[in-house]
C-alpha cells in the first residue's frame, strides 16, 4: 500500500496542478506568474534587487528538484513510470529558463510579457519534444529520470531564448 503523504504529494504535483489535463503546462505556470509579479514590481533581472528574483528561482529549482529526487520512486510506485501527475520537474525546469531571460530585454510592459511568454513557450516546446540530450535522460529510474529531461530541456530553452533576444538586439 502506498502511503504518500499530503505534503509530499503537494510538492510533486505542484499543489495539485499535476491532476489537471495538460499537467506539464499547468506545472510550468507558477514560476512564470511569480517571475511576472517580481519583474513588474521592479525586482527582476537587471535591477538592484535582482538577487531576490534569482534567489527565488533557485529556491524553486532546488525545492522542486529535491522533491523529484527524494520522492520519485514513491511517485512511480503510486502512478507509474514518469507519471503525468508529477509536475515538480516542470516547475523546476521553468525556473531555470526564467533565470536566463536577458536583463536588457525587460523595458516596457509589453516587452516583459513577451519575454515571459517566450520563456514559457520555449520551455514547453523543448520539454514536449525532448531533443537530444533531453530525451536520453528519461532512461534513468525514479526521480532522476523524471527530472533530468526537464532540466536539460530548460537549459536548451534558455539558450534559445538568449539567442533569440541577442538576434533581436542586432
Amino acid at each position: 500500500m502506498n502511503t504518500m503523504g499530503r505534503t509530499t504529494q503537494a510538492f510533486l504535483t505542484t499543489n495539485g496542478l499535476g491532476h489537471f489535463p495538460m499537467s506539464g503546462t499547468w506545472g510550468s505556470m507558477p514560476p512564470v506568474a511569480l517571475a511576472g509579479i517580481f519583474i513588474f514590481a521592479g525586482i527582476g533581472p537587471g535591477t538592484s534587487l535582482s538577487w531576490i528574483y534569482y534567489l527565488t528561482m533557485v529556491l524553486i529549482l532546488v525545492i522542486y528538484s529535491g522533491s523529484c529526487i527524494l520522492f520519485g520512486h514513491e511517485a512511480e510506485a503510486k502512478w507509474g513510470k514518469d507519471p503525468s501527475e508529477v509536475v515538480a520537474d516542470e516547475t523546476a525546469g521553468q525556473a531555470i529558463t526564467l533565470m536566463m531571460i536577458p536583463a536588457g530585454m525587460l523595458g516596457s510592459p509589453l516587452a516583459i510579457l513577451g519575454a515571459l511568454l517566450a520563456a514559457f513557450l520555449l520551455f514547453r516546446a523543448f520539454d514536449i519534444f525532448k531533443p537530444w540530450p533531453a530525451g536520453a535522460m528519461q532512461k534513468y529510474a525514479g526521480g532522476w529520470g523524471i527530472l533530468l529531461d526537464d532540466l536539460f530541456a530548460a537549459v536548451m530553452a534558455g539558450c534559445a531564448l538568449m539567442f533569440y533576444f541577442a538576434a533581436m538586439a542586432m
